[in-house]
């Protein structure tokens, strides 16, 4: 192809169709994937909290959890079939709705999100980090600690701060930047990891008196009537929560369903996310259970159970388990970072400039930015609110969403010109006007004002784990009768 060709086409190898031969996952590759999304310290946090902190009879969590977790495999079969099919990623699917320039921009959105829930990610990735340094000082020269060099501060973080947020920058960003074949042996390292280090902790908990730490566990359940029109409301709220934590993943979800071999794998795959959260909840609960019932032992800690990780690792006296759980906290917390934030900003940014960016390009871009976000979290970022922004932006997830399944489903009937997908030519089919499919851009800036109005409406905010959903819906509804012929 001629370099005046080219320049006519939003031609790029990443965003080409996957080669039939590396469309290589199955499954199971998928079982890890899901794994990964709920291997983090928010999942760990979110499941136990469930169960043992707000009183809600356990078979409503569970449920709950299982009927959150199935619509979460639904949507991702409606968005991952599209690109497990073609081999293209969300934003260039995207463009078949939104037209050319208009997928450009909006998927530049959702760029927005994932750097800086990136740099967020990292900035706590890297405090996990620190605490490995200080415990390596700590054991060599206890003394160390107490010099001067490390206890001056520049923006909320000293010497050893710095350092680790510069090597984990650094690490992530020469991981994630080798491919996708090389991400899929993260992934599967990843999860097989973590579920042994949980596996590990499970069974030091379990060993160290197995009646004791047994009864802990079935006395945090709550194993009360459960057909019960009360546990009507408390089961939606659950499985709205459930889906909430899992909805950033799915819009981006054909990036990598894209490298999937059949539908059928696709299917069995996202199913095996059930699987996933009724392993990690009964290693998760055992955990915190029998962990809050040594610790309650001691008066001193009668005042709150505790459901995240790094805190039960506080009270712990073993350096061996507190060094292996933070390798592993480490472990989970990146390889999340990879499929939520990292990978789809990838897409999101090379489709921003298709002529001009790689893979590897785009990955120094967002780390440059996700090192910033970082940096600046502490000390101004988490203070000004930007959480809230970034929510606001997230609520064009939804939409987006939206307005594709209708598109592809019902207005297109699931065809797609593979050619016109990267002409930038006015007689291209996703040419549409000047770039701007007008019907699909009136649709989702209709499904964000009804997402984003769950945020910022006092009246409105207990619907904010229903807003992902909202937006959608309205979004979707509002284009096919819009567009449909």
């Amino acid at each position: 192809m001629s370099p005046q060709n080219l320049k006519k086409n939003l031609t790029n190898w990443d965003l080409v169709s996957v080669n039939p031969n590396d469309k290589n996952w199955d499954w199971k590759v998928l079982f890890c994937f899901w794994g990964i999304n709920i291997q983090s310290l928010i999942g760990f946090s979110l499941i136990t909290s469930l169960y043992v902190i707000y009183e809600l009879n356990s078979f409503v969590v569970f449920f709950g959890t299982i009927l959150g977790t199935a619509l979460v495999c639904l949507f991702s079969n409606w968005i991952g079939k599209p690109s497990q099919k073609h081999g293209l990623p969300f934003v260039v699917m995207l463009r078949s709705s939104l037209g050319i320039k208009g997928a450009k921009y909006f998927g530049f959105i959702r760029f927005l999100v994932g750097v800086f829930l990136f740099g967020i990610q990292t900035y706590f990735l890297s405090k996990v980090l620190s605490y490995l340094i200080r415990i390596t000082i700590f054991s060599v020269e206890p003394e160390l600690l107490d010099k001067q060099i490390f206890l001056t501060f520049l923006l909320g973080m000293n010497l050893i701060d710095w350092v680790a947020i510069i090597l984990t920058i650094i690490f992530q960003g020469f991981l994630f930047s080798t491919g996708m074949n090389f991400n899929k042996k993260i992934i599967i390292f990843s999860a097989a990891a973590v579920y042994l280090g949980m596996l590990l902790f499970f069974l030091s908990v379990l060993l160290s008196d197995v009646k004791f730490t047994s009864e802990a566990f079935l006395n945090s359940l709550n194993l009360s009537k459960f057909l019960d029109k009360n546990n009507f409301g408390p089961l939606i709220t659950v499985a709205s929560t459930t889906f909430a934590y899992f909805s950033i993943v799915i819009l981006s979800f054909g990036d990598f369903s894209r490298y999937v071999k059949n539908e059928s794998q696709l299917k069995k795959g996202n199913l095996s996310l059930i699987l996933n959260l009724i392993i990690f909840s009964f290693f998760a609960l055992f955990i915190v259970s029998g962990m809050d019932a040594f610790l309650k032992q001691n008066p001193e800690n009668l005042t709150r159970i505790l459901t995240n990780p790094t805190d039960i690792l506080g009270k712990l006296d073993n350096l061996m388990i507190i060094v292996l759980a933070l390798i592993f906290i480490i472990i989970a917390s990146a390889s999340t970072n990879l499929i939520a934030n990292f990978i789809p900003s990838q897409y999101t940014l090379i489709n921003f400039l298709p002529s001009s960016l790689s893979i590897k390009s785009a990955s120094l871009i967002i780390s440059i930015l996700g090192f910033m976000v970082g940096i600046f979290w502490l000390t101004y970022l988490s203070q000004i609110g930007a959480l809230s922004f970034i929510d606001t932006f997230g609520a064009f997830i939804g939409p987006l969403f939206g307005i594709m399944i209708s598109d592809f489903y019902y207005v297109k009937k699931s065809k797609l010109n593979n050619k016109d997908i990267y002409s930038i030519e006015d007689n291209g089919a996703y040419y549409y006007s000047g770039g701007w499919h007008i019907k699909a851009v009136y649709s989702v800036i209709l499904g964000f004002i009804f997402s984003s109005s769950t945020i910022w409406n006092a009246n409105l905010m207990f619907l904010q784990s229903f807003s992902w959903i909202i937006g959608a819906l309205v979004a979707a509804l509002t284009y096919y009768l819009l567009a449909k012929e």
